[in-house]
């Protein structure tokens, strides 16, 4: 017997009313696995892409459907992951077969090359694809081991259920983040930029991977069940802290003739929900740090491609160069999925209104959701401040989100960025 899929009831009426919409029907399948077995809570039909509707007639985009897959995982907070994919088409589940492999292989291996850290012993590689046939409701499941290119089509158990996630629980965080990644002197445009940020955020990731997880407070061993006794199937909800390490490194080991730096500081808010099977600490702790290092990255990549956008609108223009230029990142916005307490997010750019996240959760997850159900309370998003800073050239300032605290702690973290912000400037002068 294969893998077995406990799926939410929600999946099924949300599959039968695409039955209904004519011609091929692609989407993806979203929920957590676990080395039991696979939760799907989930799915999500790809948008119809305009400029090619009346033309590809019933061919699929496969480029299509793993760009929307690429969006929608970058939307899934920790403990949620694109699980596989679906097709609902009147033609045999054979002749599908090949071209559902080729488009699990395809999502899996666009999203897995974001990731920003290594695969766990524990990591399920299994992906599931499921055929719908539209006239007679038949449901085909098949899983394939995307890390093995020759992996054969297995079959799954297909199983729905009420309430999948109604008692998940969730692990939040709230991290501080302060990194500085130094710029080649022969960097030329955006672009080039894009690689130096990424090792610069494969070396945070690495201390945010090794750092100690304290989950209420306590220091759990690896195996300890995160719901016990009579509280096993009532939703639990559990704040961690992130202590980390700096690399131990000399002062002349990180001294090196560079071009100008992008500093990221500020702060974020991570969290990771748990499928209620019997979670562990070292569950919990994974998901988490994954999700810390993820919503980074995004916010980070977002930036890049709206100035890679402004980039090419402005060529030609002969605009003087600051020294110094300082951008907000988007700030993180959740919104609880229908039927249970699981929340999918978006981010938000200082330029945009709440409007434009419904219009995005629609868009990309099919959900149809008021700006009233927004939770914009986690995080609120960052400000320029203009200061007086002596002798900081060609210092390229990226400010991240500051989430709501207090006033202590705020203060505190705003002297602490203003001196790591000038011994970073000294350092980068002594050395050119």
């Amino acid at each position: 017997m294969g893998r077995g899929y406990i799926v939410e009831d929600a999946v099924e009426g949300y599959l039968s009313k695409l039955c209904e919409q004519a011609g091929p029907v692609t989407g993806l399948l979203i929920g957590q696995s676990s080395a039991q077995r696979d939760f799907v809570i989930m799915a999500t039909r790809t948008p119809q892409r305009e400029e090619s509707s009346s033309a590809s007639g019933n061919s699929l985009d496969k480029e299509w459907v793993t760009e929307h897959a690429r969006q929608v995982s970058r939307m899934l907070p920790g403990g949620l992951s694109v699980l596989g994919v679906f097709i609902i088409i009147d033609t045999d589940a054979k002749d599908t077969l090949t071209t559902l492999r080729q488009l699990v292989f395809a999502v899996e291996n666009l999203i897995s090359s974001e990731y920003l850290w290594n695969p766990a012993e524990d990591d399920v590689t299994d992906c599931i694809t499921v055929h719908v046939n539209p006239k007679t409701r038949k449901t085909i499941c098949r899983t394939f081991d995307v890390k093995d290119p020759k992996s054969t089509a297995k079959p799954a158990d297909w199983k729905y259920q009420s309430g999948v996630c109604s008692s998940w629980s969730m692990v939040s965080c709230c991290l501080n983040v302060d990194m500085l990644v130094p710029l080649p002197d022969n960097r030329i445009g955006t672009e080039n930029m894009d690689k130096c940020l990424k090792d610069g955020l494969r070396v945070w990731a690495h201390q945010i991977q090794s750092g100690v997880c304290l989950i209420d407070g306590r220091m759990l061993p690896e195996d300890t069940e995160l719901t016990t006794g009579q509280k096993r199937n009532v939703r639990q909800t559990h704040t961690a802290q992130l202590l980390i390490t700096p690399d131990d490194q000399r002062l002349t080991d990180v001294v090196q003739h560079c071009g100008g730096s992008v500093s990221v500081r500020g702060a974020i808010h991570g969290r990771a929900y748990l499928h209620s099977y019997k979670p562990k600490a070292r569950l919990a702790e994974k998901l988490l740090k994954r999700d810390l290092v993820s919503t980074v990255a995004i916010r980070v990549q977002m930036l890049l491609e709206e100035l890679l956008i402004s980039e090419e609108e402005s060529k030609g223009s002969s605009r003087e160069k600051q020294q110094t230029e300082q951008f907000c990142l988007p700030h993180r916005i959740f919104c609880p999925v229908k039927h249970g307490p699981v929340c999918v997010c978006d981010y938000q750019f200082s330029d945009e209104g709440q409007s434009e996240v419904t219009d995005r959760l629609k868009e990309m997850l099919d959900i149809d959701a008021a700006e009233e159900d927004l939770d914009t309370r986690q995080e609120t998003p960052a400000e320029i401040v203009q200061r007086d800073v002596v002798a900081e050239p060609t210092v390229e300032t990226v400010e991240v989100l500051e989430p709501k605290r207090n006033k202590y702690i705020g203060v505190a973290m705003a002297t602490a960025v203003a001196l790591l912000a000038t011994a970073a400037s000294m350092l980068y002068l002594s050395d050119v």
